[in-house]
């Protein structure tokens, strides 16, 4: 008499480990980058599909809503062209973005590339840049975008101000090189650079090939956290002329002019802007915190 085997389908699969969903994962291990990711994404929607999503024209003049205040008609009120506000910061979403993104995806690459480069060289080139990156990091960001933004004509291409984005890319470059820099450190010294170079391979196969991928995790979380400070810095430089000028609709420039002028009388036109680009910060910097955690495997449990 034979005795039954047991079922060898249900042994595979209970045997066979799940395949583990990272969007899942996030979300129950980071709730708080969860519901950031969730504002960054409406912010996109916002910012991509304005022309549907806002109710009004964010330049239309509408003399006979002066300084109205939030209402059914004008949800964040109106300013003191008749403009309404709800739809400036829907607009303005779009002008944070673009600029808050494309200067800290430039900054953050860049000073990746600049990190990874002195630490692979090291040596007097690697003291050279590291000097240079002493030297910018001796500035504030604002101070150092002030200076650029200053210096240089302004540019734009298809209503994108170039000079701005530079000005703000540039004291990003240092910051991400030495983080980059110290991580990369580490990836010098493997086994596999060493086979690298004893294969014949050119310098920047070596960096852009088997180093760059291996600092992909802090590159992120400079990348997304310094969005966060772009867009600070844009508002500010905005806020003091340097940065959008009327009448783009900005969140900076909204804060500025006859908002200083009426913040008694008409308080919502400071009110909204600012909560905006208070939220705004927070989401990339709780963001960055989160992808830090999630990535970095000393956090795990």
């Amino acid at each position: 008499m034979t005795l039954a085997s047991p079922s060898l389908p249900a042994e595979t699969a209970a045997a066979k480990p799940r395949r583990s969903n990272v969007v899942v994962d996030f979300c129950r291990q980071q709730p708080l980058g969860a519901v950031s990711f969730v504002i960054i994404f409406a912010m996109m929607f916002a910012g991509l599909f304005s022309p549907w999503v806002a109710p009004y024209d964010p330049l239309s003049i509408d003399f006979a809503s002066l300084l109205a205040p939030p209402s059914a008609d004008h949800w964040c009120g109106t300013d003191a062209y008749g403009r309404d506000i709800c739809s400036r910061l829907i607009y303005g979403s779009r002008t944070a973005l673009v600029i808050g993104f494309t200067s800290s995806f430039v900054g953050s690459s860049l000073g990746a590339i600049l990190g990874v480069a002195s630490a692979y060289f090291g040596g007097r080139i690697d003291n050279w840049i590291q000097r240079i990156v002493d030297i910018l990091l001796a500035f504030p960001l604002i101070v150092l975008a002030l200076v650029v933004v200053a210096a240089f004509r302004k540019f734009t291409v298809a209503g994108v101000d170039i000079n701005l984005i530079v000005a703000i890319a540039i004291p990003i470059i240092p910051r991400v090189a030495r983080v980059v820099r110290s991580a990369a450190l580490s990836v010098r010294v493997m086994p596999y650079v060493d086979a690298a170079r004893a294969a014949g391979y050119s310098h920047s196969r070596i960096i852009f090939r088997h180093m760059a991928p291996n600092v992909v995790a802090p590159y992120l979380i400079m990348l997304t956290a310094f969005i966060a400070q772009a867009i600070l810095a844009e508002a500010s430089l905005s806020f003091l002329g340097l940065g959008v000028t009327e009448p783009t609709a900005a969140w900076g420039l909204m804060l500025s002019g006859n908002a200083a002028d009426f913040y008694k009388q008409a308080p919502w036109m400071i009110l909204f802007p600012g909560l905006a680009i208070s939220l705004a910060v927070f989401a990339f910097n709780l963001v960055g915190d989160s992808l830090r955690d999630f990535l970095d495997p000393r956090f795990k449990v």
